[in-house]
């Protein structure tokens, strides 16, 4: 008994020096749902019940039972008064724990603990500092994989279990920037329903040539004043109609100018209707279409 327990404290001396990086400011403190695993030797133990955790002081809190078991051990329980006192028993020692008590009876022998059992949601937990006072295994604590490493065996292990790395950051995806002309017109059709008013250049109210104007000076691109001007002064005649090119309609002498959308249709400044869209192959302004030029 008494080289058993000579051994034992020596061990538990010499384990505290090898656990104390586990209490060191790198453990971060967390709640009950942090994860965190255990292992002993190679081989990673399994909680079905309850987990361990790392309480808000930062100390690893262990399932007694299931580790106990691990490492050899018959566990028993009995309620004394308000506390719990758990036997733990193997072929070579009893060892007597007590809830809330700083010590621990080894083969009738009182040993001291630098902690103490405690329940938690209706578990005995113990933190795992006390692996290393009682049974007298070495613990390495693993911060990368967030793993607990029991060597029973005394000899140094790697982890079982190997975090997986981070989830790459999302690609940014590249938004495409609309073109020059989809810009106006995508503008163009804000103003919808806008007043026509006779010399109007402004969102109060338009003419056709002021409207095309205002659109295209907000980019930056200088226009003359009328739709005749446009039409004799201003970018190139085409043919094959692009969206944003200048259409142009004439009774006698050009007298209406839009912007090209697709398909067939036009936006422009009316006297009748305001801002609206129509269609070039529409009897009125097909019969009175003379052509397009490109300004972008």
């Amino acid at each position: 008994m008494k080289f058993f327990t000579k051994s034992f404290i020596c061990s538990c001396a010499f384990v505290c020096a090898a656990v104390s990086m586990f209490s060191a400011p790198s453990v971060q403190a967390a709640s009950s749902t942090s994860t965190v695993k255990v292992q002993v030797n190679d081989e990673l133990i399994q909680f079905p019940e309850v987990q361990p955790f790392i309480d808000n002081a930062g100390t690893l809190q262990v399932p007694l039972r299931v580790l106990s078991e691990k490492l050899g051990y018959q566990v028993g329980w009995a309620k004394q008064e308000s506390e719990i006192v758990v036997t733990l028993m193997n072929k070579q020692q009893t060892i007597q724990l007590t809830t809330d008590e700083k010590q621990a009876i080894v083969n009738s022998k009182k040993i001291s603990l630098e902690s103490s059992p405690t329940l938690y949601q209706g578990n005995t937990y113990v933190p795992l500092r006390f692996i290393t006072e009682t049974f007298g295994s070495p613990i390495e604590w693993n911060e990368a994989n967030r793993i607990a490493i029991v060597n029973v065996d005394g000899k140094s292990h790697k982890p079982a279990w190997i975090a997986p790395p981070p989830s790459p950051a999302p690609k940014a995806v590249a938004v495409a920037k609309p073109s020059m002309s989809d810009q106006i017109v995508q503008t163009a059709n804000t103003f919808m329903g806008t007043p026509y008013v006779w010399g109007g250049t402004t969102p109060r109210g338009f003419d056709c040539s002021g409207f095309v104007r205002y659109l295209y000076e907000a980019k930056g691109i200088d226009l003359p004043r009328t739709s005749v001007q446009m039409y004799d002064q201003a970018g190139t005649r085409v043919t094959d109609l692009k969206v944003g090119d200048l259409v142009f309609f004439a009774a006698g002498s050009v007298n209406h100018v839009g912007i090209y959308l697709g398909n067939d249709q036009f936006i422009s400044a009316t006297t009748s209707r305001g801002v609206t869209i129509d269609s070039l192959a529409s009897s009125y302004w097909g019969s009175r279409y003379v052509g397009a030029k490109r300004v972008l």
